[in-house]
């Protein structure tokens, strides 16, 4: 069971990059003060996990909705995380990436960061969401994907806790340390990422 939460735990946590989230909500929120900046935090958590939790509840039955085979999924979500991965190895991940010129005119308006573009695409954007799914869809039993929802739960707190004390640690970390941090994950994740592939291969027949 501890095998089963470590690995969701770091796959989430390379995939959501919590503290590489940080730089984005300090740019997102400047002069505002203390309190504001904890009420978008905490709005912008609990939307990122009500969705990151839909997916994980409802991703498989929505492939099946779909008539998309679990290791097809599997190998083509671990395609889009190497992505990801690969972003986070030239220190390029800042979420920005998959935010659209509207997303960016609509977080202009301060009322609006908490759920875009915050909330989504920067804590649940394609690479977690994937990961969520993959890992729910690997968990064999009910106590499997308990322990892959308290994962997920453990590194959306991380990244609570990364944005509450976001000045302090960017201080501390600077770019250089946000960077290396950055380049650490990417190999963690793109080795997952492969493992992901090969499973779906494994899982599609074409190799027998």
């Amino acid at each position: 069971m501890r095998e089963i939460f470590l690995t969701a735990f770091a796959t989430l946590f390379v995939a959501v990059g919590p503290f590489e989230t940080v730089p984005v909500f300090l740019a997102l929120t400047p002069g505002m003060d203390g309190h504001a900046r904890q009420r978008i935090a905490f709005l912008a958590i609990f939307t990122a996990t009500v969705v990151l939790l839909a997916f994980a509840l409802g991703g498989i039955q929505l492939l099946n909705l779909l008539g998309v085979g679990v290791p097809a999924f599997r190998t083509a979500g671990g395609i889009l995380l190497l992505m990801v991965a690969a972003d986070l190895l030239l220190a390029r991940h800042t979420g920005i990436t998959s935010i659209t010129s509207n997303e960016k005119h609509e977080a202009r308006s301060k009322a609006g960061i908490a759920v875009v573009p915050l909330a989504i695409p920067l804590i649940a954007g394609p690479g977690s969401m994937t990961a969520i799914v993959l890992l729910m869809g690997k968990a064999g039993t009910l106590t499997d994907g308990i322990f892959v929802l308290l994962g997920l739960l453990g590194v959306m707190a991380i990244t609570l806790i990364s944005m509450l004390a976001g000045t302090r640690l960017m201080k501390l970390m600077g770019v250089t340390g946000s960077n290396a941090i950055a380049r650490v994950s990417g190999i963690l994740l793109a080795a997952l990422a492969m493992q992901f592939i090969f499973d779906g291969l494994s899982g599609s027949g074409l190799f027998h």
